[in-house]
Parts: C-alpha cells; sequence; structure tokens
C-alpha cells in the first residue's frame, strides 16, 4: 500500500472512526471488518488481522484479517509459542512496533523468519489486547511492506486504541462465567442455553476436565448437586455428554474462575 503523508490531526479524526466502528462491533451492530477498515486510515497497511484468544483450545481465531492462509495458520496456531509472544504479552508493554523488536529476538522468531520475510514485510506494529479485569483476550496484528516514516503519530494512536479494540473482540469471545453467574441486576440478562447461574457455574468447570467431586469442592455443593445440575445442562443443549458440554462453552467463551 502506498504511504500518504498525513498529519497528527487526521490520524486522530480517523481514530475516532475506528472507536466508532469498535463501538458497533461491540454492541452487535457492526462487524469486525469494518474497525479493520476504519484502522486503514490510521495505520497504513498491506496485511492485517483482528483475533480472539480461545483459552481452553490455546490458540487465537481470526476474527477479520487479510493475511494469507499461511499467516493467518501461524497467528492462530504458532504466534503464541514465538519467542517474541512472551515481549507482546505483558500487560505494560504496549505496541510492539517491528522495528524496534531486537534484532537477536528476530533471528530466533519463526514468525518473521517463516511468516513476515517471505511477504516482503519491513515493518508494522502487533499490539496484545486485555479485557479491563486483566484477561487477555486477543491481539491486532498489522503489517507493511514499506518502513514508517519517523516521527509517527500512529505510534500513540494504536495504543490509545487498546480498549476499544479489546471491547470488540471481548463482545465475540461471549461474556465472562462471573459476570453470568453473579447475582444482581446482571442475573436478570438472557443466560445461554437458558441456563442457569448455577448451572453456567458447572458448565465453566467442566472445561477445567474437572470431576464432580472437585467441582463440588470449589462450588460448595455436594457432588450428587453437581451431577444433578450436569444432567439438567445435557438436557438443555440437547447434548450426549460432559466433553461436548465443555466444548460448547467453548466456543461461548466460558471457562472457570479463577
Amino acid at each position: 500500500m502506498m504511504a500518504t503523508r498525513r498529519g497528527g490531526a487526521d490520524i486522530l479524526e480517523a481514530a475516532l472512526r475506528v472507536r466508532e466502528a469498535a463501538r458497533s462491533a461491540t454492541s452487535g451492530a457492526g462487524g469486525v471488518d469494518a474497525v479493520l477498515a476504519a484502522l486503514s486510515e490510521v495505520v497504513e497497511y498491506d496485511h492485517a488481522s483482528l483475533t480472539r484468544w480461545d483459552p481452553l483450545r490455546r490458540r487465537h481465531t481470526t476474527l477479520a484479517g487479510s493475511y494469507p492462509d499461511d499467516a493467518t495458520a501461524y497467528i492462530e496456531t504458532r504466534l503464541h509459542r514465538d519467542p517474541v509472544f512472551p515481549v507482546l504479552r505483558r500487560p505494560a508493554r504496549g505496541a510492539l512496533w517491528l522495528g524496534d523488536v531486537p534484532g537477536r529476538l528476530l533471528a530466533a522468531s519463526p514468525g518473521f523468519r517463516e511468516v513476515l520475510c517471505p511477504l516482503g514485510i519491513e515493518d508494522g506494529v502487533a499490539q496484545c489486547l486485555f479485557a479491563a479485569d486483566g484477561r487477555y483476550v486477543g491481539m491486532l496484528n498489522v503489517s507493511t511492506r514499506g518502513p514508517r516514516r519517523a516521527p509517527d503519530p500512529a505510534r500513540a494512536v494504536v495504543t490509545l486504541l487498546t480498549e476499544a479494540l479489546a471491547a470488540a473482540v471481548t463482545a465475540h469471545a461471549g461474556p465472562p462465567p462471573e459476570a453470568l453467574a453473579t447475582p444482581g441486576p446482571a442475573a436478570n440478562a438472557p443466560r445461554p442455553g437458558g441456563l442457569s447461574p448455577r448451572e453456567l457455574q458447572v458448565l465453566a468447570e467442566l472445561t477445567a476436565g474437572r470431576t464432580n467431586r472437585q467441582i463440588a469442592e470449589r462450588l460448595h455443593i455436594t457432588p450428587r448437586t453437581v451431577g444433578t445440575h450436569i444432567e439438567h445442562i445435557l438436557a438443555k443443549l440437547d447434548l450426549p455428554n460432559r466433553a461436548a458440554a465443555a466444548a460448547r462453552a467453548a466456543a461461548w467463551g466460558i471457562g472457570p474462575s479463577r
């Protein structure tokens, strides 16, 4: 993509459009594709993606993106094991631009050698996204074949957009089980599958592969009661066994509380 010189005011105005697109995606009124389209006015790119982190399957899922298939596969299934990822994953780290990564770290990165280099990528940014409660929820990846100019006002703007991007990604991951199962106003909201708050708690525990006795100890109920809840969960969701229930919970983004 050919670079266009724009001032800080232009980029800030474009950032407002990204936030608006992210709000629409969060509310369900728009798609994540529109967020990336708006982001191209802030950071001109050749390839970009927004991914959601699946903690049970331990992989990323692409919500919107323009990378080739092999690059998308790397981001989804191997990026979290790349030597660069622990640096990205630090909540206080902020966005990491390719030009700022130490050479020794790039040399050890399969993602750089096997994915970015063959695409002719010279610059770009990776930004880990965190929910308000500190959970890692996904990632923004942006790549360009041309080096970016310095100083670059887009650097600060990308970091400022993190909260809006995280909210858009989280909306596609489903609400955390604590929010679904906590008494109060939230308890009156529609719940997945028509499950009760306690059934949602039990369902969340199933994703960790815990036995009825282990679940009972964590939730301070009897193993017999856990068994009854599981029977009700399987009946309500029309599922054959607890493994299928755990898979359904993972698809909804539900996991056990800490």
